[in-house]
């Protein structure tokens, strides 16, 4: 029992909710669902301290606005100012990706602040205090959206468990010359003698290919050059695979009647499965915070959530960083990377606000 929890897993989800409609994104449902989630629990917290509920409409409008301009501008000034202030309108495409957490964290306090001074009866503080809650769950919704699109994973784990994400050679395999039907990556069950313990794992691809108008002979020497290529020179083939570019390529190819089957035995690259790690840590904040609102929500000095969660969120960040591998390229060079960089004066100015509300409860 113990083996097969430890034992890797070829990772490679359809990105897209339902096959065929790309419009809808797992990612995108889930960032929805955070908002969504959380805008319900606002409700039951103004209700609970006798604020009005109407208000959190024009609330959720403000974070909902906040987040989207802020992680965009944060990854933009933060990982790669010179590609898009060189090419300005880069920054409207959000669909190409590129979403900072940094950078939405401050959009939120910026935009909180306004919502606060058109707000009677609210303080910015207290307001905070309970939009943190949350923006908690909010971040572990998104980190399990990112896992949908393996997008932001790990390092390698240098042992033979952890995440082989293989969704982009998938991808890539599907757009050969041939007359590709399916690409489906899996682990096989008949090469467990080639486990190492190293990390580089076993993983084969199963191609369906439509026979058409190519010979047997025409087949195999596509698939010997052209599979070859995606396997070792693309560069996300590269970061996640680990076939050996000196060798033949590995494969059976199978006549099924109405189309063939290619067999491609290869390996991949264990990787930290960040994306989880983080979700399970901004979910264990979400329930702490919740809990603790619950019990103490009329003893809560203002500030103090707002302390915790930066301390919790952005510590649990930093550590997590070490396992992550970087964004961008400048950051290879770095001692800490971007992220960590941005984490430490979130952290600092969070045990600032634990202090000065836990003094002011005292006075």
């Amino acid at each position: 029992m113990v083996n097969s929890i430890l034992d890797y897993i070829v990772w490679s989800p359809n990105p897209a909710v339902f096959p065929g409609f790309e419009r809808l994104r797992w990612y995108s449902l889930l960032f929805a669902l955070g908002f969504i989630i959380s805008q319900q629990i606002m409700i039951y917290i103004f209700k609970k301290e006798n604020h009005n509920t109407a208000l959190v409409d024009k609330l959720t409008i403000y974070m909902v606005v906040a987040t989207i301009v802020g992680a965009r501008l944060g990854h933009v000034l933060f990982y790669e100012p010179d590609k898009y202030l060189s090419n300005p309108l880069d920054i409207l495409k959000v669909w190409e990706g590129g979403l900072a957490s940094h950078g939405a964290a401050i959009a939120i306090l910026i935009a909180l602040w306004l919502y606060a001074r058109k707000t009677p009866g609210q303080s910015y503080l207290w307001t905070v205090d309970r939009i943190v809650i949350v923006v908690a769950l909010t971040g572990c919704l998104i980190r399990f959206g990112n896992l949908m699109n393996s997008e932001i994973g790990g390092k390698a784990t240098e042992n033979d468990s952890g995440f082989v994400f293989a969704r982009d050679a998938e991808e890539t395999l599907a757009t050969l010359r041939i007359p590709v039907l399916d690409v489906n990556a899996y682990r096989p069950d008949n090469r467990q003698e080639e486990l190492s313990g190293n990390g580089i794992v076993p993983l084969n691809f199963d191609i369906e290919i439509a026979k058409g108008g190519y010979e047997e002979k025409d087949l195999r020497t596509a698939l010997e050059t052209d599979v070859k290529y995606v396997l070792t020179k693309f560069r996300s083939s590269q970061k996640y695979l680990a076939e050996a570019p000196d060798t033949p390529l590995n494969y059976t190819l199978h006549d099924r009647g109405d189309h063939y089957v290619a067999t491609i035995q290869t390996f991949g690259i264990a990787k930290h499965p960040t994306q989880i790690y983080e979700a399970i840590s901004y979910l264990l904040i979400f329930i702490g915070l919740y809990i603790g609102w619950v019990k103490y929500k009329n003893r809560i000095p203002e500030g103090l959530y707002l302390g915790i969660f930066l301390v919790a969120v952005f510590g649990m960040r930093f550590i997590w960083e070490f396992l992550k591998e970087n964004q961008v390229e400048f950051e290879e060079g770095l001692t800490l990377n971007m992220g960590q960089v941005l984490s430490i004066p979130a952290v600092l100015g969070g045990l600032a606000l634990i202090i000065l509300a836990m003094r002011k409860k005292q006075t």
